[in-house]
């Protein structure tokens, strides 16, 4: 009789060293992938030894040939034979070295897996008196000869997978292939704009970007211009961020770049660039920090556009926790993720409509823009409502709370203090606050001063027609004021230490370890969101308090959405996310409807108090308040000055 197959024993096997070719060439599926993958590498080399110029040549989309040539330090004649060997890196040397890397390579085995699967050859120049030329070293034979070369040093990379041709199928076309190493030097280009880079593919020059004189956000601003177009930058808001480092940390985490406008958000995530201390990274505490910071003005599932650049000391932060080096690891995430996601959305609260129509791209850091001073509320007598329509005294819209108030009935009039109606007709024990204090209206300024224009009509009674310097300007007043009335509920709230309302029978539910783990961990964390979470058991937890705001919903839907962002980004926007959604629904019931006939004045009146509010560029929903239609557009729709 046959034994089954499925109890034969396999045949025991030795336990022996690998080769040193097997080795290199493990090492070489960790870290090249594709012809961008080598790429990228030699030019964190040319980063790291000091060149201003960098030029990559490639042939077949860099299968055949990846040379990267750059203008750098150079490589000492003795100590080349070393730069080929596994793990020889000049960037550290010790445990502490390791644990603070401040160059962009440093684990040393790039060069060595890439000489396992490739033709590799190695010419350099030290700019010195001993060395009044270069020298070449072949890869495979290890030959060392002097030739002719200015200093610098020039890698060429020659039949990429040649010694591992299964590996070869998995690449795609050529020009696929060409447009990965493309993407690989621009992102080293975005966060480098002191340096120059050239890309030649067989011959012909496809990309080139050169270094910009000068330093700082100015010469960041050209550098985007130059690689991701002109539009990217029209279209962005520029943001500086400084947050106080911990006692620990010598160095404050800074955080800084162009955050794209909502309008400009695209339907894939393809123009999110993340930098950390001049790296770029694919990192989910920085993506998610980011998205959070546009949940309140993006619509739908678009995405967001921006490049980041997030720096703090390096020995806060791990880079070496992946061979390619695209991942890394916080020490204080919480840290990191509240500095990305203020400095996003304090950029994005600045309304464009308070003066972006003339410069779309603010020059200042996030933490400069205020709003414009609040004054004395001004007042007039708007004219009678017509028959069928009840439009009150739009003062009530700057004045205080109490103004609607005295008439001794519940007013619907949206300008009679809406936010105040929509929170007496909301469930009571949701939100328990004085009336909202309606914002002022600045001191008027000259007609050619104001962003938004003067209003000349209304369309449809649903838009209203602004005229500006810039031509016409053209708002959905539904969707404006719905945002004027929603920013009020929000500040009120916010002005208010989140107050925490106790369940009078806890809500138990199973849970996961990962869930009973992260409650107790992050005990403080929840009880500043105002949730109370403990552990009944080792696979149970209950809920024993709630945020006031959020009593009237799920409680054990609302811990595990909670639960679920900590463990996954050490920060959770849960419980923001979910009263923001309350108070949209409030702030679109208060808000003025579609075909209610205002006057001029109340037009006016709304279009002032838009140039003041934050985030009213976008409604509640994500969707645009306004448009700016230029002179040259109107003129060519009529063909004028043809």
């Amino acid at each position: 009789m046959t034994t089954p197959p499925s109890t034969l024993q396999p045949p025991r096997r030795p336990i022996r060293e690998l080769p040193d070719e097997l080795i290199s060439q493990i090492a070489a599926g960790e870290v090249v992938e594709r012809p961008a993958s080598v790429v990228r590498e030699l030019v964190d080399n040319a980063l790291d030894a000091g060149a201003t110029q960098i030029t990559v040549r490639l042939q077949a989309g860099g299968v055949r040939l990846i040379g990267v040539e750059d203008n750098g330090c150079g490589i000492l004649r003795g100590e080349l034979p070393n730069a080929l060997k596994r793990h020889a890196t000049s960037k550290i040397a010790s445990l502490s070295d390791l644990e603070s890397v401040g160059t962009m390579g440093f684990r040393g085995e790039a060069l060595a897996a890439i000489c396992s699967i490739a033709e590799v050859s190695l010419l350099t120049r030290v700019d010195t008196p001993d060395e009044p030329h270069g020298w070449l070293l072949d890869g495979r034979s290890g030959e060392l000869q002097p030739t002719a070369r200015a200093p610098g040093t020039t890698v060429e990379v020659r039949e990429l997978f040649f010694a591992t041709p299964a590996r070869r199928k998995f690449l795609k076309t050529d020009a696929t292939e060409l447009a990965h190493c493309i993407e690989a030097v621009r992102r080293h280009a975005l966060a480098r704009p002191d340096v120059g880079f050239a890309i030649w593919h067989d011959g012909k020059l496809v990309a080139q970007w050169r270094a910009v004189v000068g330093g700082g956000m100015d010469a960041l601003r050209q550098r985007l211009a130059d690689v991701l177009g002109e539009e990217f930058v029209q279209q962005a808001v520029a943001l500086d961020w400084p947050v106080d480092a911990p006692d620990d940390g010598p160095q404050r985490l800074r955080v800084w770049g162009f955050a794209g406008v909502p309008d400009a958000a695209r339907s894939r995530a393809d123009w999110q660039f993340a930098y950390v201390n001049g790296r770029y990274v694919r990192d989910k505490v920085i993506t998610h920090a980011a998205r959070s910071a546009y949940e309140d003005v993006l619509h739908g599932h678009r995405q967001p556009v921006y490049a980041l650049f997030v720096s703090l000391d390096p020995a806060r932060v791990d880079v070496n926790v992946h061979p390619t080096k695209i991942e890394v690891r916080f020490r204080d995430s919480r840290e990191v993720h509240q500095g990305v996601h203020h400095a996003v959305e304090a950029a994005l609260a600045v309304p464009r409509s308070g003066g972006a129509t003339a410069e779309p791209v603010s020059t200042q850091p996030a933490t400069a823009w205020a709003p414009p001073a609040r004054q004395a509320p001004f007042s007039f007598a708007p004219r009678e409502p017509e028959v069928g329509h009840r439009v009150s005294d739009v003062g009530a819209l700057w004045g205080h709370g109490s103004a609607g108030a005295s008439t001794g009935s519940a007013r619907t009039d949206a300008f009679a203090n809406p936010s105040d109606n929509a929170i007496a007709a909301y469930p009571p024990n949701t939100v328990r606050a004085e009336p909202v204090q309606a914002l002022t209206h600045p001191q008027p300024l000259p007609e050619g001063d104001w962003p938004l224009g003067r209003a000349i009509a209304q369309l449809q009674g649903a838009y209203i027609l602004a005229e500006n310097a810039h031509g016409l300007v053209v708002v959905d007043m539904h969707a404006a004021h719905e945002r004027i009335v929603y920013e009020r509920l929000k500040q009120q709230l916010d002005d208010q230490q989140v107050a925490s309302q106790p369940l009078l029978i806890p809500a138990t539910f199973a849970a996961t370890p990962d869930e009973v783990a992260t409650a107790e961990t992050c005990a403080g964390v929840l009880a500043t969101l105002g949730l109370e979470v403990t552990a009944l058991s080792p696979r149970t937890l209950a809920v024993r308090a709630v945020p006031t705001t959020l009593a009237q919903g799920d409680p054990v839907e609302l811990a595990r959405s909670v639960l679920a962002e900590l463990g996954q980004h050490d920060a959770s926007t849960v419980v923001q996310r979910a009263r923001n959604e309350l108070l949209a629904t409030m702030a679109c019931h208060g808000a003025v409807r579609a075909n209610r006939r205002l006057t001029l004045d109340e037009m006016n009146a709304l279009l002032r108090q838009m140039e003041v509010t934050e985030r009213s560029d976008q409604c509640n929903h994500g969707r645009p308040t306004w448009r700016q239609v230029g002179m040259k557009e109107l003129d060519a729709l009529f063909l004028r000055g043809r």
